[in-house]
C-alpha cells in the first residue's frame, strides 16, 4: 500500500498559524512489508533511516504496538522551505498507525493528533483534509473549518536556501502593542471572510497586509518584495511568504503564469519555480 500526502502552504499572509491550503506536491510512503527492524529507504540528506524518522516516530506515538516495517519514501516537498514537509511526514505516520493498528480514526481525530504534535493546525488540517482550511486551538482541542477552494494557479518561488522554522520564529517580536494587534486581527478576520465569500480581489489585497510575521521575516527572505512587485506587474492576485519561508507563493490566473515566470527571469529572480494547484483530497491510501 502507498500513502500519498500533499504539501501545504500556510499563513497566506495574515492568517498566521491559522489558515492553510493543501497543494499539489506530494510525499509518498510505500510499505514494502514487515521487517525485523524499522527501515526507511529515501534519498534525503540528514533524515534518519530507522525508527528515529519522523514518520515512524509519529506512527509509534499514535500506535505503540506497530511492528517494524520496511518503507520506501519519495518526496517532492523541499525540506525547511515553508511547504509543510514535517506536517506531511506526521500525517503519513498517523496513517501508518491507523492502518496497521486498525484504529478507525476519523479525519477529525487525525487532525487533533497531528495538530497536537505540530503545535498548530495551519499545515496539518489541510494536509489531512485537503483543500483550504481555517483552524485554531481552543480549550486544548483544535477546530478546523474548510473554505471554498480558490480558482487560481499557485506559483511557488523556491529560493536555493532553506529557512528552519526555529530561525524564522526567532525574529518575531515577543509581543505587539494593542493597536497593531487589533489592526492585524481585523485584517485577518476580513481576509477569512473574503475567502468564504469568494471575494478574491479583496482577499488578494488583504493577503499582502499581514501585521504578524511578514514585516519581521522580510529581511530573512529579501526576494519576497521583489517577487511581489513582479506579480503586481503580471496580473498576480497576491504574493506572500509560504509558512515561515523561504518559499514565496503567488496566486495567479493560469493564463498569466507564463508572463509572470518571464518577468521573474527578467528581474534576475532565477531560483526554482514550481507551478501548483490546490489539492482537494488530502491524505490518500492507494492499495
Amino acid at each position: 500500500m502507498i500513502i500519498k500526502v500533499p504539501a501545504s502552504t500556510a499563513n497566506l499572509g495574515p492568517g498566521f498559524d491559522s489558515v492553510g491550503m493543501a497543494v499539489s506536491l506530494y510525499l509518498e510512503v510505500e510499505v514494502m512489508g514487515v521487517a525485523d527492524r524499522f527501515q526507511v529507504d529515501h534519498v534525503m540528506k540528514g533524515i534518519p533511516h530507522d525508527e528515529n524518522n519522523l514518520i515512524i516516530q509519529t506512527a509509534l506515538q499514535v500506535y505503540p504496538g506497530l511492528k517494524p516495517l520496511h518503507i520506501n519514501v519519495k518526496s517532492d516537498i523541499p525540506l525547511a522551505h515553508g511547504l509543510g514537509s514535517s506536517s506531511s511526514a506526521i500525517a503519513a505516520g498517523i496513517e501508518l498507525a491507523d492502518y496497521f493498528g486498525k484504529l478507525g480514526l476519523s479525519n477529525e481525530e487525525k487532525v487533533q493528533i497531528g495538530a497536537k504534535i505540530e503545535g498548530h493546525p495551519d499545515n496539518m488540517a489541510p494536509t489531512i483534509l485537503g483543500g483550504l482550511v481555517v483552524g485554531t486551538e481552543v480549550g486544548h482541542h483544535f477546530d478546523a473549518v474548510s473554505a471554498p477552494l480558490p480558482p487560481y494557479t499557485l506559483v511557488a518561488y523556491v529560493p536555493n536556501y532553506n529557512l528552519p522554522t526555529k530561525k524564522a520564529r526567532a525574529v518575531l517580536p515577543k509581543e505587539l502593542n494593542f493597536k497593531t494587534a487589533t489592526h492585524g486581527s481585523a485584517i485577518a478576520n476580513t481576509f477569512v471572510a473574503s475567502l468564504f465569500a469568494q471575494k478574491y480581489n479583496l482577499a488578494g489585497e488583504l493577503m499582502e497586509q499581514d501585521a504578524f510575521h511578514e514585516p519581521y521575516r522580510e529581511r530573512l527572505v529579501p526576494e519576497l518584495l521583489q517577487v511581489r512587485e513582479v506579480a503586481h506587474q503580471k496580473h498576480g492576485l497576491a504574493t506572500y511568504l509560504s509558512g515561515a519561508g523561504s518559499t514565496i507563493m503567488t496566486w495567479i490566473e493560469s493564463e498569466h503564469v507564463n508572463g509572470f515566470l518571464s518577468g521573474l527571469k527578467k528581474h534576475d529572480l532565477k531560483d526554482k519555480t514550481v507551478i501548483l494547484q490546490p489539492d482537494e483530497y488530502g491524505v490518500q491510501i492507494i492499495d
